[in-house]
């Protein structure tokens, strides 16, 4: 960790409405999170209800002004520095007050935190007031408030029917609208590379190191494998930009988009990390300094700091201790488990109750994404289910009102979202004139309307649980948890979520949960049963070589864990499931 970061965990982004106001929940405590920047009408509509709240002046930002999505970002996220900042003040002068904000900060921090320990005797051994105050002013820091793009979800915008400049996309202005905020914080970026916008950092200078070789404002990765880490981060470095954080995430073992390796798994591709972090840096900052000379830029002398977190279905404190120790990290993301504490997270009662009762079969990685990525959300959800009845009704589709999730061109000039009513009613009428047979009809009928609108759907559960109007929205709700969830099953608070994490309590309720690695192998082990199924027959070269390459990394993971297993201590070391998922991997034939 590092010197200003007090807990070794971090609250990722969940969907696009769930953790949008978490950092004024948590930050005061020191634990960092991160607000998505998908949704500016959600985003405005937080804004006001903070400003209602809270009585300072609120005036909208319509979308008739000129760059309304960068105002609004650049708005709300001020307004989130300064309620927050404001937070941590009075946290730090609450000393005097019985069950004090101080006393929380200090419960929820590890028990091996040395802070702690020191603010104990600080507060045991001062010799008054003014010297603990002084004390605590100097040391408790307030957790980051980060922010998240979404690459993929660049739409382009439009004015009077003309199209606007690349800087108006969606992802450009979310950027532009953080860069101009207050926030001393990271962007994370994830679901892959896009090089026009990362091109776009180039224009902020507070993505640049000062005189003192700091950054304002820093750029956090959002990885799967060591490959792509090193070819994004060199872009970058390219560039002049340095990132401060490469966050590794399980491929499958996630909530919301999965983006599915190779076959390589979380255990080998933190090892990989473990293993080449040096050369990572080394090649980034070689590449960096000869970048900001061009530029006209001092290059610190040394290597700025990284961090490298992991998460995706971590559940229990001891995963929670192996990853930092074994794979020497900073931080572990606890994404999932979270969306069962009210006072950290956005759910509506009825999701919640959803999410309470779900169980293994209950959590599905589907196709229901517009944007053609697999994802992992739970049956039942209320989105989901007003799909079905809109299908059942013969009007497919949804109405589209936000249309953040607009990607296609197949029928239209406009990018248009494959979950809209406007794309299925167009795809069904091409799907109509192929003349198939009844079986290859429905097929595909199923394969247009199974898209769910999940850009609003993400969002509306904030709207719920703060009482807002949904009148454009409606009310239906996606859910997007990690398989994890199907191990949660009680409502709990902070304290108590913490508590669990830092092994102090145990808020699971079955005593069978997998261990992470073994869940997530299960997991691509179905997602490759399923690739050969799927595949054309007969297979052609090609596609025979792609599975067996599928196979053979998932054979080098199994390889990778029973060493793993047999050389350092792991509870109930899960040998027997290996075992049983390597048989079940090899049995599966390839046609």
């Amino acid at each position: 960790m590092s010197k200003t970061q007090v807990h070794s965990f971090h609250i990722p982004v969940m969907g696009i409405g769930y953790t949008i106001d978490t950092p004024l929940k948590v930050s005061q405590y020191g634990i960092s999170s991160v607000i998505s920047l998908v949704d500016d009408i959600l985003i405005e509509k937080m804004r006001e209800l903070y400003c209602r709240k809270l009585e300072i002046p609120f005036k909208a930002i319509s979308n008739k002004t000129n760059d309304f999505r960068a105002k609004r970002i650049t708005a709300y996220l001020n307004l989130i520095d300064k309620i927050a900042t404001e937070n941590f003040e009075q946290l730090k002068n609450s000393l005097a007050e019985k069950g004090s904000e101080i006393e929380k900060y200090m419960n929820l921090l590890p028990d091996f935190s040395i802070l702690k320990r020191r603010l104990r005797q600080m507060i045991t051994n001062a010799r008054n007031s003014e010297e603990i105050k002084h004390w605590i002013s100097n040391n408790l820091s307030i957790g980051s408030i980060d922010v998240n793009i979404m690459t993929k979800l660049n739409r382009e915008n439009y004015r009077n029917n003309k199209k606007l400049p690349l800087e108006f996309n969606d992802a450009h202005a979310a950027l532009r609208g953080f860069a101009n905020s207050t926030l001393k914080s990271a962007i994370i970026l994830s679901a892959g590379m896009n090089p026009r916008l990362y091109s776009y950092f180039e224009q902020f200078e507070d993505f640049y190191p000062d005189e003192f070789g700091q950054l304002r404002k820093k750029i956090i990765l959002k990885v799967s494998d060591f490959r792509s880490a090193l070819i994004q981060g060199k872009f970058l470095a390219k560039k002049g930009l340095w990132v401060s954080e490469y966050r590794i995430e399980s491929g499958l073992n996630c909530g919301g988009h999965a983006f599915a390796t190779d076959g390589f798994l979380m255990g080998p591709i933190l090892e990989d990390f473990k293993r080449n972090r040096d050369h990572l840096i080394k090649t980034t900052y070689e590449a960096l300094v000869e970048a900001l000379k061009r530029k006209s830029i001092n290059a610190p002398k040394e290597s700025l700091p990284v961090q490298f977190s992991a998460q995706g279905g971590v559940g229990t404190a001891e995963e929670h201790d192996f990853l930092l120790e074994h794979y020497q990290l900073d931080s572990i993301g606890w994404g999932t488990p979270f969306l069962l504490v009210p006072e950290v997270t956005n759910v509506d009662r009825q999701t919640q109750k959803l999410l309470e009762k779900a169980t293994e079969e209950d959590l599905v990685l589907s196709n229901t994404s517009p944007l053609g990525v697999f994802f992992n959300t739970v049956k039942g959800n209320t989105k989901d289910l007003e799909k079905t009845d809109r299908i059942r009704q013969g009007r497919p589709g949804s109405p589209c009102p936000k249309k953040f999730a607009s990607n296609n061109r197949e029928f239209t000039e406009k990018e248009i979202c494959l979950a809209s009513r406007q794309y299925q009613n167009l795809k069904i009428k091409a799907l109509d004139n192929l003349q198939l047979s009844p079986g290859e009809y429905k097929k595909n009928f199923d394969k247009i309307t199974e898209k769910s609108c999940i850009c609003v759907g993400l969002g509306t559960s904030a709207l719920l649980a703060n009482d807002l109007d949904t009148k454009v929205e409606g009310e239906g709700v996606s859910v997007c948890p990690g398989p994890n969830m199907a191990y949660f099953s009680e409502v709990v608070s902070l304290k108590k979520m913490t508590d669990h994490i830092y092994g102090r309590a145990n808020i699971l309720k079955r005593d069978d949960r997998p261990h992470m690695f073994m869940k997530e192998l299960g997991m691509y082990i179905n997602y490759f049963r399923k690739m050969v199924e799927e595949a054309n027959k007969p297979m052609d070269a090609r596609t025979v070589k792609r599975i067996q390459h599928f196979r053979d990394n998932l054979n080098n993971g199994i390889r990778y864990y029973r060493y793993l297993f047999m050389n350092t201590y792991i509870k109930n070391h899960p040998v027997a499931a290996l075992k049983s998922y390597e048989k079940e991997l090899n049995n599966i034939e390839i046609d």
